[in-house]
């Protein structure tokens, strides 16, 4: 009986390190976008991003899951490095998608536009047409300074604009905390807008000691209200195959759970027709 008992325990160990090595390490590359990603602060771990990550990791259980935190231009280049990475909450641009695999859409978010000082907003008056902004005549103005997070894409018509932007019309952060380090520059005088998603600026303002009653979001003219978003992988084999059994997943989730996790950030205002729009764009995506 003895004998068997520390046959069994022999057995165990020699088998170890194969249980250990029999998931493919898989790692997730998060940064803080509220309200989808918030690594601290109010609501820490409540993001809409950060409650689908568990449900994707239970969905692919043969893979060793890890979460490492990194700015938008570290992220970038850690795709691009061997291994198996992925980015659960990018937008699909042309360039990026001839170096990554993207999923399908697993949700629509709020689009981007440009956050500026309430007491700044006879400043963009001539440039405001409908309630939105003419953003390449503002980037074509020389005593008007924006400023955006590096490597972050705004989406096709934003980004398209800023690349034709006039060198020093826009002003690049390429560090950690990017949104809350703009919006302080925005204080201080240094910018007079910021590029940016509402609900993260809304969420930022308080912990900058920022009224958030005091900014105001001014929507670009040519920008679709709501914008999809992607999970994205590396472009290997074994980054094509996670995308696979991703989507197999994320079909049931976007249309379920997932809109109800970005939903519990908007106002109410903006809570029900956001819900009834996601069902709808998921629905004609369902159809084609």
């Amino acid at each position: 009986m003895e004998g068997c008992r520390r046959l069994t325990l022999l057995l165990l160990c020699l088998a170890a390190p194969m249980f250990a090595r029999a998931g493919e390490p898989l790692t997730w590359l998060v940064r803080d976008l509220p309200p989808l990603t918030i690594e601290a602060g109010p609501r820490e771990g409540q993001g809409a991003v950060d409650k689908m990550l568990p449900l994707l990791m239970q969905a692919l259980p043969q893979y060793e899951h890890s979460v490492v935190r990194v700015n938008r231009a570290r992220a970038t280049q850690m795709l691009l490095e061997p291994g198996l990475s992925c980015d659960p909450m990018l937008l699909w641009t042309a360039q990026r998608s001839q170096d990554l695999v993207f999923s399908i859409p697993i949700l629509t978010t709020l689009t981007n536009g440009l956050i500026i000082r309430r007491q700044d907003r006879h400043g963009f008056t001539t440039f405001i047409h409908h309630g939105e902004l003419d953003l390449p005549a503002v980037l074509a103005s020389p005593n008007i300074k924006i400023g955006q997070v590096a490597e972050r894409s705004y989406g096709g018509a934003i980004d398209a604009t800023l690349a034709a932007a006039p060198s020093g019309a826009v002003t690049a952060h390429h560090g950690n905390d990017a949104v809350a380090s703009l919006l302080q520059m925005q204080q201080r005088g240094r910018l007079d807008g910021v590029l940016g998603y509402w609900p993260e600026a809304l969420y930022l303002a308080p912990q900058e000691q920022i009224d958030s009653n005091q900014l105001v979001f001014l929507p670009v003219r040519g920008v679709p209200r709501y914008q999809p978003l992607y999970i994205a992988c590396s472009n290997t084999p074994a980054g094509r195959t996670v995308v696979e059994q991703l989507n197999q997943v994320l079909v049931g989730l976007r249309s379920t759970v997932l809109p109800g996790f970005y939903a519990d950030w908007l106002d109410t205002a903006n809570k029900g027709d956001y819900l009834r729009d996601s069902r709808r764009f998921f629905e004609e995506a369902a159809q084609h």
